[in-house]
């Protein structure tokens, strides 16, 4: 299997390279899509202890002028306040257009980092090279890149695709189990909206050794499918807003729990399964879906119901939602296992008749 993928947009293509041990010719890589000398690597404090110094050493190596900034890990640091002080430390290192930015981490480094690329100058060329298992096949692809403000996540933010993506699957070998499984409930919505087949391979899986022997193919098969949808839809208009099945409740309850009781993952997953659970009662999916869902969620311990399509706070988080159009809500529902659509609807949707 090819382990390369081509996001084809125009002027804005890139390419995945996924391949184990590729940390280690980040340079060869890299200087294949770029010609200048100066790199900035945004990373945080534990990513940092890992993969920091071999990155900068092999770039160094490369003949490239490199610095860094090390931002502490977590949800909080993709805020405003960051933004200054990541500008401050590229204005301090003499950015130029012509220069690049590399992301190293997680969903938060790429997010934010990819955020500042786009923005500082105007925008200038960044990398990714994500570090988790979510950002590896999910947020690091498509070039939607945000900050959270205090009234929602991810409420800032452009489009700003990157000129590469390199995952190196090895690097999931220092995640905690938590981290591994956060990232696989956005592996687990893939094969809920697009792929029966492959929902049927995860859900046959029950720990993180069946998710590490299947990596590269989890992660390819991942990138493949969202790599489809953002050549349709760059913007998230139409088609991409698929990728948002479960989101909706998600964000309500990351935003109710102020971004500490849930991952990002575990919250998709609470959001599919009751999403799901209520568009069966409605009729409007196949019954014994949200069954299937729940089943591979309990697979690896995660919580599926915590009843928060009943939780007008969460709800209240949801009518400021950027899926939002005027007093349209676009929620995301399954036809059935591996078949989705756009259901046009208002926050009414979550009270039962």
């Amino acid at each position: 299997m090819s382990n390369s993928l081509h996001v084809d947009l125009g002027k804005n293509s890139y390419d995945i390279i996924i391949k184990k041990g590729i940390l280690k010719n980040v340079c060869e890589e890299i200087k294949k899509v770029y010609k200048g000398e100066k790199i900035f690597i945004i990373t945080d404090d534990i990513v940092s202890s890992f993969y920091l110094d071999k990155v900068s050493q092999d770039l160094k190596s490369g003949g490239y002028s490199v610095d860094y900034i090390v931002l502490p890990n977590g949800e909080s640091t993709k805020s405003l306040s960051s933004l200054e002080v990541i500008y401050d430390a590229l204005i301090d290192f003499k950015m130029t257009r012509k220069d690049l930015i590399i992301t190293l981490g997680g969903g938060v480094i790429g997010d934010l980092g990819g955020f500042v690329a786009s923005t500082f100058l105007r925008g200038v060329d960044f990398i990714q090279i994500p570090t988790t298992l979510l950002s590896q096949v999910d947020s690091s692809v498509g070039g939607k890149v945000a900050i959270d403000l205090a009234k929602g996540k991810n409420l800032v933010g452009s489009f700003h695709q990157p000129k590469l993506v390199l995952i190196d699957p090895n690097v999931l070998a220092t995640l905690d189990d938590r981290t591994v499984n956060d990232g696989f409930m956005e592996v687990i919505k893939y094969g809920c909206i697009f792929d029966k087949e492959f929902f049927e391979l995860l859900y046959k899986m029950h720990s993180r050794e069946d998710i590490l022997e299947h990596i590269e193919h989890i992660i390819y098969k991942s990138c493949d499918l969202k790599r489809k949808v953002v050549e349709e839809d760059e913007k998230d208009t139409g088609e991409r807003m698929k990728l948002n099945f479960g989101h909706t409740l998600a964000h309500g309850i990351e935003a109710y729990y102020n971004y500490e009781k849930y991952t990002h993952g575990e919250a998709v997953a609470i959001g599919m399964y009751e999403i799901t659970a209520l568009s069966e009662k409605k009729g409007l999916t196949k019954k014994g879906t949200s069954d299937k869902i729940r089943d591979i969620l309990v697979n690896f311990g995660m919580d599926y119901d915590i009843n928060a399509v009943h939780n007008e706070n969460i709800l209240s988080h949801i009518s400021s939602d950027k899926k939002n159009e005027g007093s349209i809500l676009n929620v995301i529902l399954l036809d059935e296992i591996g078949s989705c659509y756009i259901y046009k609807t208002n926050l009414e949707f979550f009270k039962d008749k």
